[in-house]
């Protein structure tokens, strides 16, 4: 088991937690930045290429498919986090509002969608934290 998959694990638990926290506190704006967001093209432009390097610099550093729970839901993350970049620099910007918005009906599963992140951030602060590269 790798440093770096346990340092990820507390990185990516971590900010799933504070931006559940943030989400739940401020759904309003959430759902209104959400909109604007996608359909500003430039800004989604510089949105997919931070999230591409993103995605290549987890994928590049840790892509194990074996080896625990923890090692698998981060490669997990990793391959979503470059192909959600992908489809921000691939599609046209209207495609990109019908999926994110419509599709996965972002307003209406809100409260479904800050869930996810407190499970996740749960799940991966805890298992980074447990990493026995902790009491070094």
């Amino acid at each position: 088991m790798s440093p770096l998959m346990f340092f990820l694990g507390r990185l990516l638990g971590l900010y799933y937690l504070l931006a559940a926290l943030s989400m739940f506190l401020h759904k309003q704006a959430y759902v209104e930045t959400v909109t604007a967001l996608i359909h500003d093209a430039p800004v989604m432009f510089v949105v997919g290429i931070v999230t591409v390097i993103a995605g290549l610099a987890m994928v590049l550093g840790h892509n194990r498919w074996s080896g625990g729970g923890l090692a698998v839901v981060v490669t997990l993350i990793a391959w979503i986090t470059l192909v959600k970049g992908l489809l921000f620099l691939l599609l046209p910007p209207e495609m990109e509002a019908e999926f994110f918005l419509s599709r996965l009906h972002y307003g209406q599963l809100y409260y479904f969608y800050a869930a996810i992140s407190v499970v996740l951030g749960v799940y991966l602060a805890d298992s980074g934290f447990k990493s026995p590269h902790m009491r070094d």
